[in-house]
């Protein structure tokens, strides 16, 4: 395995550690993270080496093979695999334990946990190539990373899903530049809610996220509950060219 490490503080106090890797299989386990670190691995799916995706499919539980075959695409289904079985080495690594013995549970909208009382926390998200995956301590995160399309329409999905503010923040932009903020936009807006762990119950109008680059409090305000956006930090995560990436951590262990 062949890695490079870079930090991004983020607010306040909290450091996240993002590594790049591009050999899949890992071994052996990872020192500890303090409660206000974060790590976040990035893994580029494209292209899929064969025996890279063969080692990971062997990672995976049956239930995850079972998903994996209903993937009809190849691209698709060889992104799932490689995510999946290199969220099982990681996982393994910071436990020390085998992949083949972790068991996922599933909260009530399909966020994976580990058995109670392990302590670490992890998200995933994988789009055309790209795979973030984030790990805590105690604390609760979500990641979210999405490809810049300019071919889908804007205006009318965040009219659909954003919020008033956040529409009203868009008004005054076109072409690429609106493309690159409605997708900072949404990427921050998953982020949340994958943190949160709500999944589609929580409607994505209820919060208003910044549209704005590099803000460092781009959780603006959380409804019903106003100081739910203080028990949050949301950022930007550096992402490859073409792409967008956000990182949602709690403020507090053990939310």
């Amino acid at each position: 395995m062949h890695s490079r490490q870079y930090c991004v503080a983020m607010e306040p106090g909290t450091k996240v550690e993002i590594r790049e890797f591009g050999d899949t299989t890992l071994y052996g386990g990872w020192p500890e993270m303090p409660s206000n670190v974060v790590h976040v691995w990035k893994l580029s799916l494209s292209p899929p080496a064969s025996t890279a995706v063969e080692a990971c499919y062997e990672l995976l539980s049956p239930e995850e093979r079972q998903r994996a075959a209903r993937y009809r695409v190849e691209q698709p289904r060889s992104d799932f695999i490689l995510t999946r079985g290199t969220l099982r080495s990681l996982v393994a690594s910071y436990l020390q334990k085998t992949a083949q013995d972790l068991s996922f549970r599933y909260s009530e909208f399909g966020k994976p946990r580990l058995d109670e009382g392990c302590e670490l926390r992890f998200n995933v998200s994988h789009t055309n190539g790209l795979a973030l995956l984030a790990f805590a301590r105690r604390r609760e995160v979500g990641v979210d990373v999405e490809w810049i399309r300019p071919t889908l329409d804007a205006r009318k999905l965040a009219e659909r899903f954003f919020s008033d503010r956040e529409r009203t923040s868009l008004e005054h932009l076109s072409g690429d530049q609106l493309y690159v903020a409605f997708f900072r936009c949404w990427t921050r807006k998953e982020a949340f809610v994958k943190g949160r762990g709500d999944g589609l119950s929580l409607p994505l109008h209820q919060f208003d996220v910044s549209i704005e680059v590099d803000e460092p409090h781009a959780l603006l305000a959380t409804r019903p509950d106003p100081s739910e956006a203080s028990q949050w930090t949301l950022r930007d995560l550096p992402a490859s060219p073409g792409f967008a990436a956000a990182l949602a951590v709690a403020e507090t262990v053990d939310r």
